[in-house]
């Protein structure tokens, strides 16, 4: 599973629970719907209107889908439940599957073996390769190693054991092995970038266990980004629950267009909230694992974050769009290709990047060493490079961290020079401050020692802690210099400075924060 509460509806393969535990989950509104449809037909859309029944295609595509069954051994300790990582704090998915995150209990639960049951189906029946969910077989960790034992059932009930070929951590798929059979039939892979909402669609598992479980539904949305670095999921409103992870989603040709692998509900069954990872983006990866056994994605080597308003006016664009640059890695492709913090990337490969969600998955559909030209943003005015496309480093973490210091608890001495500006508490960095906030010897700014409550830098979640880097791409040293650059922009009419802040985790980002004229440094 993944590292948050989040992502525990991501891994949401059904549990060893008692199945009385679901026996008062009901399945009627199918059914009834369909008796409505007959009582009232519209002939004149009957060419698309839904199929009478979905049998003949079901029974067509029951024989390609399977059950998976992971087994792991018991931990020789058990982690405590704080120690469990959170959600983003905030995000619409913070409370997806709270069960997955509790662990099998205390005492003698915890040296049962744990079970994990999902979905998976055969993308080669002459080679015996199937595909399910990393999650589905690696449990609560993503980057955890692969269980002990992993079975394969078909739906005749034969069993297969079954070997990892590869599996991938951000696409959460894997790619499994088992010995080829005639009673194996493969899928057909479809184009989900021909998917249009409000097609129906079929969704094919094994949830809580029932092997052999069809349900239908439309497509409810495309493209959605809930919450992930690279998310692009089909949303559909056919019925998934916990064990369909991994099942295949079909098109009324029969041909698989995405992998379901997350539900949002609240209450642990299908509330018309399902999403599946598109087949135009999991079948390179697949192709890549049964060729290598790791997926190969493009590496650009910088850190990059939105482009509102206030930071479009701030740096001269006539439109918030693009990826502004906070930081380039050293020895990365973007840092030989002369990339600086500041610039803002408005092209990839010719194609305009409208935010810094779409500019990381440019990246990774790139092929490895491919030469591309981007267009920046710079100094007032674009400038053309050109970058050469590197592989992802494996080690490379896709998160920030927040060490949530409140004000209260880690407001330093005042220590030296104290201003406020912009809703900030200013100071130089002293040496007890750098003890206290655990800043390095190499780190060298200005220290934020305060924000006003309902400030815009309390709006944009300044913390004290933060040190600022820079103020409008020139650099600060003490707060007398912040003082000095802000009050440069006001007589100059800007609207807000841009300020580089290096957070408490190391990282560094940019804020724009409006200038007031009523301020007094």
């Amino acid at each position: 599973m993944s590292q948050s509460e989040f992502a525990a509806a991501r891994h949401a393969p059904a549990q060893n629970k008692p199945m009385a535990t679901y026996g008062k989950r009901r399945i009627f509104a199918g059914a009834f719907a369909v008796g409505l449809t007959i009582l009232a037909p519209l002939p004149a859309l009957a060419q698309h209107a839904p199929p009478w029944d979905f049998a003949e295609l079901s029974a067509k595509l029951l024989p390609t889908v399977v059950n998976i069954s992971a087994r792991s051994k018991p931990a020789e300790t058990k982690k405590e439940a704080q120690d469990a990582p959170q959600a983003p704090s905030g995000s619409p998915f913070e409370e997806f599957f709270k069960e997955f995150m509790e662990r099998n209990g205390q005492g003698e639960q915890a040296q049962r073996r744990g079970v994990s049951v999902g979905s998976g189906f055969v993308i080669d029946a002459e080679k015996g390769y199937v595909v399910t969910n990393n999650h589905v077989i690696v449990g609560e960790d993503p980057n955890s190693p692969p269980a002990d034992e992993i079975k394969v059932t078909l739906q005749n009930e034969k069993t297969f054991s079954a070997k990892v070929v590869g599996r991938d951590v951000l696409a959460d798929v894997a790619v499994l092995k088992i010995d080829p059979s005639p009673a194996l039939v493969a899928v057909t892979w479809g184009d989900s970038n021909a998917a249009r909402v409000g097609e129906w669609v079929l969704a094919i598992g094994e949830p809580f266990a029932l092997s052999g479980t069809v349900s239908a539904g439309i497509i409810s949305a495309r493209n959605r980004d809930i919450g992930g670095r690279y998310d692009n999921y089909i949303q559909t409103d056919a019925s998934i629950n916990k064990g369909n992870s991994g099942g295949p989603l079909f098109n009324m040709k029969g041909e698989v267009i995405g992998i379901t692998s997350l539900i949002y509900s609240p209450s642990g069954g299908s509330i018309g909230l399902g999403f599946a990872h598109p087949s135009v983006e999991v079948r390179p990866i697949i192709a890549q694992l049964i060729q290598s056994g790791k997926a190969k994605r493009g590496w650009l080597g910088v850190s990059i974050q939105n482009v509102d308003q206030d930071i479009a006016d701030s740096l001269g664009l006539k439109e918030a769009a693009g990826a502004l640059v906070s930081s380039v890695q050293p020895k990365s492709p973007a840092a030989a290709a002369g990339i600086q913090a500041n610039d803002v990337i408005l092209t990839f490969d010719g194609k305009d990047v409208p935010d810094s969600r779409h500019l990381p998955r440019m990246v990774v559909e790139t092929p490895i060493d491919h030469e591309v030209p981007i267009k920046v943003w710079r100094d007032g005015k674009e400038v053309g490079k050109n970058i050469k496309i590197a592989e992802m480093p494996e080690s490379k973490v896709l998160a920030s961290a927040d060490n949530g210091l409140n004000e209260k608890e880690g407001a330093p001495k005042k220590d030296g020079e104290s201003v406020t500006q912009l809703g900030l508490g200013l100071a130089a960095i002293t040496a007890e401050s750098r003890q206290r906030f655990q800043l390095g010897d190499d780190v060298s700014g200005v220290l934020v020692t305060s924000v006003a409550p309902d400030s815009p830098a309390a709006e944009k979640q300044l913390t004290p802690g933060d040190v600022l880097l820079e103020v409008n791409q020139q650099e600060v040293k003490s707060p007398k210099d912040v003082v000095a650059k802000v009050d440069a922009a006001r007589k100059a009419n800007k609207k807000s400075v841009l300020l580089l802040v290096q957070g408490q985790g190391g990282d560094t980002r940019f804020y724009a924060l409006p200038v007031d004229a009523k301020s007094k440094g």
